[in-house]
């Protein structure tokens, strides 16, 4: 496995580089760098048809920094210069285990203060330079696909929380004995807590500026889809533990072109150091599994990439509100269902039914598309026949 993007490089160029920036990380900013070219795309697309709408904002020009813009500009510096340049100071703390060392309170003071500063200064600066003797209030058009960056981070954010408060949900009994490590855990993330955390902030934050919901659900479908497949790129690679069951049976015939890895896969120098110690090997990412397990995230990144490009293909052809949505809902979830029978999950008893975490809320997807769709097809033949009568 590769669990940092250096392992990575060094795999398929062959060299020796060190380079700790760890691949889940990595391909889970590559996972939101993608989806808002997907969602900047669709934002464009949707004002054309006239769908959404452009909208004005009134905005003060030419005022000084604000004591909040300088406070918030001079700790993001600080940060910076604190941890980052700190790092590069004491490469040796920083490379033998990063994560630690970001969630420590280990940095370069000095490096934070001047930092601090000098991002604070900047601030000022710059509105300085803009700065009129009389402000002036003026209305902004504002385009939809103009909040797009906006719009990443604010569901970046809640997604993060989401998919943490859902992980730990599953994993309680990890908090009991762990909890800063539980909640600091790079690999302990539900997809599902991140999706419907994300959906909502992202749904809210669009709504409140006029935007219709079932558009922006058709806007927001294909871009989650690759974002999840992306994600789950990162996860393959890494081997963060989001593995499936063990798997000893012989590759099918049928199966021979599929490399034996993508059958039965051990993650050797997996991120999470699951497994036994591998011998002659030192430093960390030294273990790998005692068995073979289906290689679920690889699955599931192959996957929804051929599902998001199914979306992009026929997303010019549907023209009905909440259509894009509906279908988003039944191939995620169906998918995700199919993995779970092969991936490793707790399971939550209800009645006579015993499913997973993702299981019950695919189950609400699924049905939640049925009944969209079926809606949207009683309304068309509803028109219909007002139409014929």
């Amino acid at each position: 496995m590769f669990p940092t993007i250096g392992h990575l490089i060094n795999y398929l160029f062959h060299t020796h580089i060190v380079f700790p920036v760890q691949t889940l990380g990595f391909f889970m900013a590559m996972a939101f760098v993608l989806s808002y070219q997907v969602f900047r795309s669709e934002f464009k697309r949707k004002e054309a048809e006239g769908k959404i709408y452009a909208f004005t904002q009134t905005v003060v020009e030419g005022k000084p920094a604000s004591a909040i813009e300088l406070t918030v500009n001079s700790l993001l510096g600080f940060v910076f210069g604190f941890k980052i340049l700190g790092g590069l100071i004491s490469q040796h703390s920083f490379l033998l285990n990063p994560q630690k060392y970001i969630l420590s309170l280990q940095g370069n003071l000095i490096c934070g203060i001047v930092c601090g500063l000098a991002f604070g200064y900047w601030a000022w600066y710059d509105r300085k330079k803009a700065q009129l003797a009389q402000p002036v209030i003026v209305e902004k058009i504002i385009h939809p696909y103009q909040l797009t960056l906006k719009i990443v981070f604010t569901v970046a954010f809640w997604g993060f929380i989401g998919a943490k408060l859902f992980d730990t949900a599953e994993h309680v009994d990890h908090l009991k004995y762990d909890p800063m490590g539980t909640l600091f855990s790079v690999s302990g993330f539900t997809y599902y807590g991140g999706l419907i955390f994300g959906a909502l902030a992202y749904l809210y934050f669009c709504h409140k500026r006029g935007m219709r919901l079932d558009h922006l659900a058709d806007i927001g479908s294909p871009g989650m889809m690759l974002a999840y497949a992306v994600g789950r790129i990162g996860c393959a690679l890494s081997g963060d533990g989001d593995w499936g069951i063990v798997n000893m049976h012989p590759k099918p015939a049928g199966l021979n072109w599929l490399p034996d890895w993508a059958w039965s896969y051990r993650f050797p120098h997996n991120l999470i150091n699951a497994g036994l110690p591998i011998e002659n090997c030192s430093g960390n990412f030294c273990h790998e599994l005692v068995r073979g397990v289906y290689p679920t995230s690889f699955y599931e990144a192959v996957l929804c990439l051929l599902l998001f490009g199914g979306l992009w293909a026929i997303r010019k052809h549907i023209h009905a509100a909440g259509l894009m949505f509906y279908i988003y809902l039944i191939l995620n979830a169906t998918e995700r269902i199919l993995i779970e029978t092969i991936r490793v999950n707790g399971r939550y008893q209800f009645l006579e039914f015993n499913l997973t975490q993702a299981e019950w809320i695919c189950t609400g997807m699924i049905i939640g598309g049925i009944v969209g769709i079926s809606s949207i097809i009683y309304h068309r033949i509803k028109i219909q026949h007002r139409v014929l009568y």
